[in-house]
């Protein structure tokens, strides 16, 4: 009996040395509209567009790590193809989103995407979205580090400032 549990903490033994290393969640507890209302932080993984402010909720998403994020995008914004590093995944909160996916904004292969949808960002993956007459909050989960590369780098609007 002995071998067997010294047996079965060997094998455990790397798994908790992984686990031990990997980042802690914080506890972390709020409704919608306290998320919603939480100030702008930025961070990489935002479009540099004007009408997009980053929150970053959790995490770090310039360090190897999971993070969230909130992009909230005013009424009647943009944003050109582009990609990031790292997986990600955006769930709609508030609002109605138009999303897509290649290397060339093209209002025709945008996908109406009301509260409640999900959608991905596969690394390196380019995309593109807009917003019509509405305001619109996507929770954005990812693993990190990140960053936001246009592909048309003419279009990057940190590039101009």
């Amino acid at each position: 009996m002995m071998r067997k549990l010294l047996a079965v903490a060997l094998v455990m033994l790397p798994f908790t040395a992984v686990a031990a290393d990997a980042p802690m969640l914080p506890n972390y507890a709020k409704t919608l509209d306290e998320v919603i209302s939480s100030s702008e932080t930025g961070g990489p993984g935002g479009s540099g567009n004007a009408k997009v402010q980053v929150v970053t909720i959790l995490g770090d998403p310039s360090k190897p790590g999971p993070y969230s994020q909130l992009l909230k995008v005013s009424a009647g914004a943009k944003i050109p193809s582009h990609h990031h590093a790292g997986d990600r995944i955006g769930t709609v909160l508030k609002g109605i989103w138009h999303f897509g996916f290649g290397p060339k904004f093209a209002e025709s292969e945008l996908k109406t995407l009301p509260v409640g949808s999900v959608y991905t960002e596969p690394s390196n993956a380019p995309h593109f979205a807009m917003t019509a007459d509405e305001a619109v909050v996507v929770l954005i989960t990812g693993f990190g580090p990140t960053d936001t590369v246009y592909e048309n780098p003419s279009d990057d609007p940190t590039a101009h400032k």
